[in-house]
């Protein structure tokens, strides 16, 4: 049974929740994709699907905006895949289960999926309207976009003949975004060689953090479970002999990672002290975190063990070391917009595996020298602790601000004649695929906005229902505009 029937503007949430019911992690598009292509053919509308699924959708203008310049909009089909510890959710084949409370729609235990559907439930509601009037429409929906943004490095647009760009994949209502930052994922591998050791194998586990969007909300200082981890296993081994068996944390280098687990070896007579130092180390995040991170949990399991194979010393120091080294966080704030993250990095995964620990950080910087900057600084980190294989991979350009944009002021006097008010015209710390587009085609005039999501990327996301009515709106009152 529909579950957002009743919400206002209808068809927006009829595509919304349809799309809900079709798994569409990144990588796993082509059923999402083949869904918008269903939706073309089924009301006679002119599309191409590429190799990748990328799908563009064209509608002809309504009455009176038969010969107007076409616009694109443009959202991304596929969702950060996040749930609740210990959910059994499916992702690739189960339905999100949809909630509504509280003004805001949301799912029982993983992410929703609004960043970034919302974009392509309004674009096809207007392709699918009879009564909005509208310029030429060419809805891009893109796929790939979580992680290293693949179907903006691999669409084609020669094919669209629309210069202004009306791009949906901001989170916060009453801001018009104008540049955004670039990027690059940079991969390291450590080389393990282990040993057989026997004694008390600990177990530890930090969850329960906040996480949340990298870019986003990498200013609110939440905990990253792997640095987290780096600098506990770090306090022990400044007390005590221990010897790593492994260490994972996060499964998206794009959200601040919420856990991370170590198994360690110590000998019998120090297991005691590895929990009491764990115990000393929660106390003092709590002190640090000042409330903000009200669930964190530390936990500690102990067991005998006999020749489990672990990490000799070597490869025990390299890996603790690299983890404490490489930098995390906010690394810098924007000079000329206040308030404005310039340059971080998120350490998002670790990975181990029999002869090697793999990890991944998310770099973001709007200055280019700054990006530059960072992988210097990475590979020097990585050099120190003569890690075996580096690589930057994913990189793409920032999106600058453009001062003479047509679009952005025809959106600008929309929003104070409908709201009363001036918008914020801002960039964003996070990539945009703006910033490819305009790699591609230097003559677009794009700009980002969208109703508010809260918690993005993270299990606690949800989606405001009025908010989305009235982006709608401002949506359909921008397009009347562009004649």
């Amino acid at each position: 049974m529909p579950v957002l029937d009743q919400l206002e503007p209808k068809k927006v949430f009829q595509f919304f929740e349809e799309m809900t019911r079709i798994p569409h992690g990144t990588f796993d598009t082509k059923r999402i994709s083949d869904y918008c292509v269903e939706f073309a053919k089924k009301r006679g509308l002119d599309y191409t699907q590429d190799s990748v699924n990328n799908v563009i959708i064209r509608k002809p203008g309504t009455e009176g905006y038969e010969n107007s310049e076409p616009v694109i909009i443009q959202g991304h089909l596929d969702m950060v895949c996040e749930k609740k510890p210990g959910s059994a959710h499916d992702f690739s084949k189960d339905p999100l289960k949809l909630i509504v409370e509280d003004g805001f729609v949301k799912t029982e235990d993983t992410t929703l999926g609004g960043d970034d559907c919302i974009a392509v439930a309004m674009a096809m509601a207007v392709l699918d309207s009879s009564d909005i009037p509208h310029p030429p429409i060419e809805a891009l929906f893109t796929v790939d976009e979580e992680v290293g943004m693949g179907g903006a490095n691999a669409i084609d647009l020669g094919s669209l003949k629309g210069r202004k760009l009306i791009n949906i994949d901001s989170e916060e209502e009453g801001i018009l975004t104008t540049g955004c930052a670039g990027g690059f994922r940079f991969e390291t591998v450590l080389p393990v060689t282990r040993e057989k050791k026997s004694g008390v194998l600990a177990e530890i586990k930090i969850h329960g953090l906040l996480g949340g969007h990298s870019g986003a909300e990498i200013h609110k200082q939440r905990g990253n479970a792997n640095k987290m981890m780096g600098r506990l296993l770090n306090h022990i081994a400044a007390e005590l002999p221990l010897n790593l068996v492994s260490i994972c944390g996060g499964a998206k280098d794009n959200v601040i990672t919420t856990d991370c687990t170590a198994k360690l070896v110590v000998s019998e007579k120090d297991a005691e002290k590895v929990c009491a130092l764990t115990d000393e180390m929660k106390e003092v995040w709590e002190h640090e975190f000042m409330g903000d991170e009200p669930s964190l949990a530390v936990e500690t399991v102990t067991a005998p063990v006999t020749d489990i194979a672990a990490f000799d010393k070597a490869s025990t120091d390299r890996t603790i070391s690299y983890i404490v080294i490489c930098p995390n966080g906010v690394q810098g704030f924007a000079r000329k917009l206040e308030g404005l993250v310039e340059t971080s990095l998120n350490l998002g995964v670790i990975v181990t595996q029999e002869d090697k620990v793999k990890t991944c950080s998310l770099v973001r910087s709007s200055v280019e020298s700054q990006k530059q900057r960072m992988k210097e600084e990475l590979l020097m980190c990585a050099k120190l602790v003569n890690a075996s294989f580096t690589q930057v991979i994913n990189e793409y350009p920032a999106w600058q601000f453009d001062p003479d944009s047509e679009l952005r002021k025809v959106m600008e006097e929309t929003y104070k004649e409908m709201f009363k008010k001036e918008p914020v015209v801002s960039a964003v710390h996070a990539g945009l695929e703006c910033g490819l587009f305009l790699g591609k085609r230097p003559d677009l005039d794009c700009v980002s906005f969208g109703p508010d999501l809260i918690d993005i990327h993270s299990f606690n996301e949800k989606l405001d229902i009025a908010s989305t009515e009235r982006m709608w709106n401002y949506l359909k009152e921008v397009l009347a505009k562009l004649k």
